[in-house]
């Protein structure tokens, strides 16, 4: 863990690398990414299953996830668990449904109207990573939004374990959902046939959710064919800390972004230099007790750093920089600070507001920009599964006032058809 002394001056050049970590991994994955794509292109379910067998040591007599494994799901969760999953949904649901856009009209004059249509994509696909951890939140930050929205065709993939199961708890919140198309496929090829379609599995016109390099490599490739939320990086967290701030609290909060992988970044920026030592200590003692504790080491020694500066202004201005993932600011009045902030995908206030808050239960949207991306972009919402179509009608009075400018406006351009397209209308053109 590294602490750097930082000023307004110098602060730029200090965390010049944070938002490049991944980076230097694309070029050599690409190639493969590329030829597993091409080859789910060419090869459809045989590509997957032969893909599902090479990566995740199983073998597949059917891609599609029957009823019966779903109530064998059911049968596992907790009770308490399916609770717990319907709670977050209303939660999530109440949030994201007050972002719900709609079509409208503007009558600018008599015989000219104008407005915006807005549509829902008509299918969506949702990935949600299997591996070392379920992630059923996933499935909930996804498909509400979608459904909200009103999109008519989710279909939700996720690679399966050793015994060809989809974890218990992602089909448990799929189940919460209402989803019913679910395939046991992951990786680049889960992306590809997503993308282009295969036998069993009809192509969708936008692909949402989280993956490792090579699910973003894919997404990235097969954008163009569909559309995808965002080419998320490694996860990232920075807490906005002064004198005031539980050090405690603190080291917590960034152990928990660590745990991720081991390229997760665990940002302290803070005005006391107590507060920042303090909060190496907390680390150091809490790590002992958590089991994922060989990834968080590797992610705080590659990826941990902790900015010392005079200034609190210095430490939201660094944060702006850093356009972090997630932005926690733990300080005596931090709605004071929340005006200056201009770049992160969540912010979460006070001390009793952490990071795990808005990946699991607050509402708001856990999908969220990382690696700088949120000076640009935004977190996953009901919007991201809408499209919008411009409504144009004039009659012909309305379009006889104005038809000398766009003619000269097409000429100008070079492009005489465009011009003949309004004098054939009032008997002059090409076609008279």
């Amino acid at each position: 863990m590294r602490r750097i002394y930082v000023n307004e001056n110098n602060f730029k050049q200090a965390i010049k690398n944070i938002n490049e970590r991944s980076e230097k991994f694309y070029r050599e994955i690409d190639n493969v990414v590329l030829n597993i794509i091409n080859d789910v292109k060419e090869k459809g379910d045989k590509a997957l299953l032969y893909y599902t067998n090479a990566f995740d040591k199983v073998n597949l007599d059917d891609l599609k996830v029957k009823d019966k494994e779903i109530e064998n799901a059911l049968s596992i969760v907790q009770e308490e668990f399916i609770e717990i999953l319907k709670e977050a949904k209303k939660n999530i649901y109440e949030y994201h449904e007050k972002t719900l856009q709609s079509s409208w009209m503007m009558y600018k004059n008599e015989g000219i109207i104008l407005g915006q249509k807005v549509s829902p994509i008509e299918r969506v696909g949702i990935y949600v990573p299997g591996g070392k951890a379920a992630y059923p939140s996933t499935v909930l930050m996804n498909a509400i939004p979608a459904q909200i929205a009103g999109v008519e065709s989710i279909v939700l993939v996720s690679p399966p374990d050793k015994n060809g199961s989809i974890s218990p708890y992602i089909l448990a919140a799929a189940w919460v959902c209402g989803i019913k198309e679910i395939y046991k496929i992951g990786g680049a090829q889960a992306i590809a046939a997503l993308a282009y379609g295969t036998e069993t599995i009809k192509p969708v016109y936008k692909i949402t959710g989280p993956g490792n390099i090579y699910v973003a490599r894919a997404k990235s490739m097969v954008y163009g064919k569909v559309d995808i939320d965002m080419v998320a990086g490694p996860s990232e967290i920075c807490v906005v800390a002064d004198e005031s701030s539980d050090t405690k609290f603190i080291a917590a909060d960034m152990l928990s972004q660590a745990e991720h992988d081991e390229n997760a970044a665990s940002i302290l920026i803070t005005t006391s230099e107590k507060v920042a030592y303090k909060v190496i200590e907390n680390i150091n003692t809490q790590l002992k007790y958590l089991s994922r504790k060989d990834i968080i080491e590797k992610s705080l020694e590659s990826n941990c750093r902790i900015f010392i500066t005079d200034n609190i202004k210095t430490c939201i201005n660094i944060c702006n920089e850093i356009a972090p993932e997630h932005l926690e600011i733990m300080v005596e009045n931090p709605f004071e600070l929340l005006p200056l902030v201009k770049n992160a995908g969540a912010i979460f206030l006070g001390k009793f507001s952490p990071e795990p808050l808005g990946d699991y239960f607050a509402g708001p949207n856990h999908t969220l920009p990382t690696s700088g991306t949120a000076k640009f972009s935004s977190p996953l919402s009901v919007e991201s599964f809408m499209k919008k179509s411009s409504i144009i009608y004039y009659d012909e009075m309305n379009l006889k006032n104005i038809k000398d400018k766009i003619i000269k406006f097409a000429n100008n351009e070079g492009l005489d058809a465009h011009a003949n397209s309004i004098k054939v209308r009032f008997d002059y053109g090409e076609a008279n």
